[in-house]
């Protein structure tokens, strides 16, 4: 079960969305759970998935297994929330929906080439993805339910970890837990009203059909994103965690056709054209004008660093405490301005994770700085492309280790924890399956635990 449950709800609705999209003359109810059925389609484009994200493009023999056992779990789930009447809103689907569309027209490109490879429209791929994307959130809702009270004693973290064979213990390289300030200069008035009329100049030659939205958009829009879309985005009016909540207000004020005034949002000036709406769904697309950020602006930033520094440095106020009261990162409240592993494990980073643009002069300043230290302001370009001033705190760097429950005590309990949780799942399955019909082909009946469940329905 430890395996089965390694698959993540987010994960398996990647791999509905990937079956959604193929191209299928017949397809094959492979599994029936109550009223749910589970189709081949849906093993194909998980194993596809699998295979693509594979480093050697090859998947394990027991992945068919693994991954009808967790389509199984997930239908029984699904069914049980529904009993249980767990509160999933239409706004949570809806949200998932836009949010699945965007990774795709990302990876293809584009709607047009979206609808080449898969042939199917937005439209219509929203209708395939609104179900599984349904049960997903069900199954999670049910999966939180069932391991919420599931807890670790410090004890069964001893007891777990000496229990692994010593030559088996993971090797860790060096690690690092760095946190930064970032402050974001502010634009004066005079290059915010000069970013304003350059919009509104847009807006006169689009309405007297003297240019193009899409062409000034290509030509002048400081979006990041605007060479692949265009700038245009498809919204929810209740994907309030994705964008600025000033862009998506003045987006859902606009009728088709309209375009808005200049609207001020966290990352700059914008223009917005309504291209369609449908209920709470619109596609609109947008100009971004930034106000040009002025040396003298960047030197002010960088004199407030200064003095945020020496404040941290003279126990004023710790670390954490001035990124919350100056940090200007969006993210700050929830991550406390420390950057987090790319690779799920919390704090703790390799050398090698710093790795974007924004993040790489960082591995500069970490040769002189000693755990405990903070760097002096300096000056980046932000992912966005926007001039920001920042200092970097090393708060620790541990040395190469092998795993011992002194340096790695929270992966060690974490990982009880999930073996904690599977259990706990797996009990609840073996007692939650004989309530519900379930039938799968011959050729999964001898997987390891869809032969316990159907022994157990047999017993009924």
């Amino acid at each position: 079960m430890k395996k089965l449950l390694a698959f993540s709800a987010g994960t398996l609705l990647l791999w509905q969305a990937a079956a959604a999209q193929q191209r299928l003359v017949a397809d094959k109810i492979i599994g029936v759970v109550g009223d749910k059925i589970i189709l081949k389609s849906d093993m194909d484009g998980a194993l596809a998935d699998q295979q693509r994200n594979s480093p050697d493009g090859n998947i394990p023999p027991q992945a068919p297994c693994n991954i009808m056992e967790m389509l199984i779990s997930q239908k029984v789930m699904v069914l049980q929330a529904e009993r249980d009447s767990l509160p999933v809103s239409d706004g949570e689907v809806e949200a998932q929906m836009e949010n699945r569309i965007r990774y795709f027209e990302q990876m293809y490109g584009s709607k047009e080439k979206m609808k080449e490879i898969t042939g199917y429209s937005v439209y219509q791929l929203r209708e395939r993805f609104r179900q599984p994307i349904k049960e997903g959130l069900l199954s999670q809702a049910m999966r939180n339910k069932i391991v919420e009270s599931v807890k670790v004693t410090p004890s069964e973290v001893k007891r777990y970890f000496d229990a692994i064979p010593k030559d088996s213990l993971k090797f860790y390289e060096s690690e690092l837990e760095v946190g930064q300030i970032i402050l974001q200069p502010k634009a004066t008035r005079e290059m915010d009203q000069y970013a304003i009329d350059r919009l509104l100049e847009f807006k006169k030659r689009v309405q007297n059909k003297e240019s193009d939205f899409g062409s000034l958009a290509i030509l002048y829009s400081e979006d990041p994103g605007v060479k692949d879309n265009k700038g245009v985005y498809a919204l929810n009016r209740n994907d309030k965690n994705t964008w600025d909540p000033d862009f998506l207000a003045a987006a859902f004020r606009l009728k088709e056709g309209e375009i808005s005034s200049p609207v001020k949002s966290q990352h700059g000036y914008h223009l917005i054209q309504m291209i369609k709406r449908q209920g709470d769904n619109v596609t609109v697309q947008h100009i971004l004008i930034r106000p040009a950020v002025t040396k003298s602006d960047l030197s002010q930033s960088i004199a407030k660093l200064d003095s945020i520094r020496s404040g941290i440095l003279s126990n004023k106020y710790t670390f954490s405490e001035a990124v919350a009261k100056y940090s200007d990162a969006p993210a700050a409240k929830f991550d406390g301005g420390m950057i987090q592993s790319k690779t799920g494990e919390g704090t703790l980073i390799t050398i090698d994770q710093l790795d974007d643009p924004a993040e790489r002069d960082i591995v500069m300043m970490l040769d002189t700085l000693k755990p405990g230290h903070i760097s002096a302001p300096t000056q980046y370009t932000d992912e966005n492309g926007r001039s920001a001033c920042r200092i970097v705190y090393l708060k620790t760097r541990t040395q190469p280790h092998r795993e011992n429950l002194t340096d790695d005590y929270s992966r060690i309990q974490q990982r009880t924890l999930d073996i904690k949780r599977a259990e706990a799942i797996n009990k609840w399955l073996l007692e939650k399956i004989p309530t519900f019909y379930v039938h799968v082909d011959d050729e999964y009946k001898d997987c390891q635990h869809i032969s316990k469940w159907m022994a157990s329905l047999a017993k009924q």
